[in-house]
């Protein structure tokens, strides 16, 4: 592990700055979900038993560097003092002294950091600035840890730092199931377009042994091969790129999913009239209809796939799943790989808010070994990409 934990840091008497992530959604001044702030309280806790006093770093939606009233972090202040049993303070704009005056047990929560143009920029003197208000720094945020910010990047390089609880399951999860996985490991990639995961898809083969391809990206791969696929969603321009990816997939060793049959319909609505059609190159359908789901075949094959493997990484939706039953492949393959994870079959890392809803609605999130809060950092560290947050803890 190259990077400390709050095992690692002596925190008594000291004002730990704590980057997390409580960019939660709201309605009418309201916290309608509070996950993201749940999943911070083993760190503030933490922090709290080891004598620290947290001073949270957030940001909140993108106010593009100009304060923005209703994006301020003050009407979390409820939520946060319920989840973490104690009173919160809120501030603007922080001095040390300012600090200095408060209880030294005191939680305090700093204003949106992205008010002001340097966050982003990740402006030295904006760090240094940040760097003034702490002792500690502690990354908690690892949802964020791939923008090179000033209170995710920029001020970890000043003051003596460290992963927060969070960011340490996240970073162990990530670890086990891609750097050092048990193998056989499978991945399934799924949601619309190849585009947004081309450099995911080609990083994942080169490392894994079975790879799932669904939703509208597997029409792009059969059509690739010769499917006519009416009306479905896919990708012309990308029909090179997919035909290299199987490939590249072919020389690794690693195996490439494709559904066999999918479900058909003629219209993009709830119950719509459909019919379950075999998929491949000779696949000739009508100008008027769309792939919206895999099919049972191409579910079970799946399934009976997942129970070859040991680390199974999970992106991506196998079909429309919003609307049903076109939510039927997804719901099936989740089931399956959250029952090899409860007999301790399978290992199950997912992440990307898509995915997290669709593993919601199958209900099976629970049962997933680790789902990270992580959308973009999730996709870049798929990606074998670098990210900043995590590259500035290095020790």
């Amino acid at each position: 592990m190259g990077w400390n934990s709050l095992d690692d840091m002596d925190l008594n008497g000291k004002r730990v700055l704590t980057r997390v992530d409580i960019n939660v959604p709201m309605e009418d001044g309201r916290v309608t979900d509070a996950t993201r702030i749940e999943r911070i309280v083993p760190t503030i806790a933490d922090i709290r038993a080891k004598g620290g006093s947290p001073v949270l770093l957030a940001h909140f939606g993108r106010p593009k560097g100009k304060p923005n009233p209703d994006m301020s972090l003050q009407p979390l202040v409820p939520t946060l003092e319920a989840a973490f049993g104690c009173k919160v303070t809120f501030v603007e704009r922080p001095s040390r002294d300012w600090i200095n005056a408060q209880p030294a047990d005191a939680v305090i929560l700093v204003e949106n950091t992205r008010f002001s143009p340097m966050e982003e920029a990740n402006d030295p003197a904006m760090a240094e600035f940040l760097a003034t208000l702490g002792d500690v720094y502690c990354n908690d945020a690892f949802s964020a840890a791939h923008r090179a910010h000033a209170s995710t990047a920029g001020v970890a390089h000043l003051l003596p730092s460290c992963a927060g609880r969070l960011m340490q399951a996240e970073l162990q999860a990530l670890e086990a199931a891609l750097s050092n996985p048990k193998r056989p490991v499978g991945a399934v990639v799924g949601g619309a377009k190849v585009s947004s995961k081309l450099d995911l898809l080609q990083n994942l083969v080169k490392k894994i042994d079975v790879l799932v391809i669904g939703g509208g990206m597997a029409n792009t791969f059969l059509a690739a091969q010769g499917a006519e696929l009416g009306a479905s969603l896919q990708e012309a321009d990308l029909h090179d790129t997919a035909r290299s990816i199987l490939a590249a997939a072919d020389a690794a060793g690693c195996r490439v999913i494709l559904p066999s049959d999918g479900r058909v319909a003629r219209a993009f609505a709830a119950n719509a009239p459909h019919e379950v059609v075999a998929l491949n190159a000779q696949t000739r359908l009508d100008a008027d209809q769309m792939v919206l789901d895999a099919g049972d075949a191409a579910a079970a094959e799946i399934a009976t796939a997942f129970a070859g493997l040991k680390t199974l990484i999970w992106n991506g939706p196998l079909g429309a799943f919003e609307i049903e039953p076109f939510d039927t492949a997804t719901v099936i393959a989740a089931k399956a790989a959250a029952a090899l994870t409860v007999s301790g079959d399978l290992i199950t890392v997912a992440g990307g808010g898509d995915t997290v809803a669709a593993l919601n609605q199958a209900g099976v999130a629970d049962d997933f070994s680790y789902i990270s809060t992580a959308g973009g950092a999730f996709l870049e560290w798929m990606e074998g990409k670098e990210l900043p947050g995590v590259a500035a803890l290095t020790r």
